[in-house]
């Protein structure tokens, strides 16, 4: 007997590019051609094994055709390979694997014109993931919409949910999002998008034909903006990976200007990490890591002090192997 025939696989390359203006972390992302009302999505487009010698130069190829922007620090995410995420249900299409890229980029990228030509847009990522940005305290929005949506999905009969290595509902959700005395987790943030999905509380798993407790009711501004296809999926990935390589590489310095303040660098870590420092604690973290050193110069405010201006000392890389922030107490 003939073996079955089976749908070809596609493989796809997704960038999710990050800047920071503004005490804002942005995310780059292009709107699809294919009419009105169809969210934005990262940059993406498919590996093509003939004019692409490598996955890394047809993501940079992808990029610079959509948005006009060349890219500099890239860095390999994860391979997204779950048929739901772009697939419609008795689909018989090839099946689209997805790479998925965090890319850092300078200031000066937010002001690029080139970007507004191209048709590609900075959005704030907190857009996107709103109950991740502790900076002002921690989100009212998790207790009076999230964690109660996600109570009533814990109590509900579990259908068909993959294990997750043992763990009940409940516990997935104490350990995702800090409740019942567990301590917030910064870098815990595609498990809580993932939990989000599964209880059916976001776009995606509505889009995707996954039952709601809810109906999706809960509004943008609480569940986050939605995003084509899996990007949100990929772009949770992302987060989380830069908030932990704060800690042991010095991966901040590619999203700084050449010169900068001690003060531009800590709000940059809040921007990314989500949560408020102590000023004097990262001073003297900076300072132990011999990150930094000064130019000799400063600003020169119109009022006010004038504040010294550093750069990153580039030799650290060479003189020891994890020379990253060890972000200590929080504000």
């Amino acid at each position: 007997m003939a073996p079955a025939t089976r749908p070809p696989i596609e493989i796809g390359l997704n960038a999710a590019i990050v800047a920071v203006e503004d005490q804002q972390p942005l995310i780059l992302v292009v709107s699809p051609q294919v009419g009105p009302g169809e969210p934005d999505g990262l940059p993406f487009g498919p590996f093509d094994p003939i004019l692409h010698r490598t996955l890394e130069m047809g993501l940079r190829a992808w990029v610079e055709e959509q948005t006009a922007l060349k890219l500099g620090y890239v860095e390999q995410l994860y391979t997204f390979g779950d048929r739901g995420r772009h697939a419609h249900r008795g689909d018989r299409g090839p099946h689209l694997v997805s790479v998925g890229y965090l890319a850092l980029t300078g200031p000066e990228a937010a002001h690029s014109e080139a970007l507004t030509l191209a048709g590609a847009r900075w959005q704030r990522w907190y857009g996107f993931f709103p109950w991740e940005d502790w900076r002002d305290g921690r989100p009212a929005l998790l207790d009076q919409s999230l964690l109660p949506a996600l109570r009533r999905w814990e109590r509900a009969p579990p259908g068909d949910d993959p294990v997750r290595r043992g763990l009940t509902r409940r516990e997935r959700v104490r350990l995702a999002f800090g409740s019942g005395g567990q301590q917030w987790d910064e870098e815990r943030v595609l498990d809580r998008y993932e939990l989000l999905y599964e209880a059916g509380l976001v776009h995606e798993a509505l889009r995707d034909g996954r039952a709601s407790l809810e109906n999706i009711l809960l509004p943008a501004g609480v569940t986050g903006m939605p995003m084509r296809f899996d990007h949100r999926r990929v772009l949770a990935t992302a987060i989380s990976r830069l908030r932990a390589k704060l800690k042991y590489r010095p991966v901040v310095f590619e999203l700084m200007p050449e010169a900068f303040t001690l003060t531009d660098l800590q709000l940059t870590v809040e921007a990314i990490s989500g949560r408020r420092l102590h000023k004097q604690n990262f001073r003297r973290l900076v300072e132990a890591a011999t990150l930094v050193e000064p130019t000799g110069e400063a600003t020169r405010p119109k009022r006010g002090r004038p504040a010294a201006l550093f750069r990153f000392r580039r030799e650290v890389v060479q003189e020891r192997p994890a020379p990253g922030l060890r972000l200590g107490s929080r504000a």
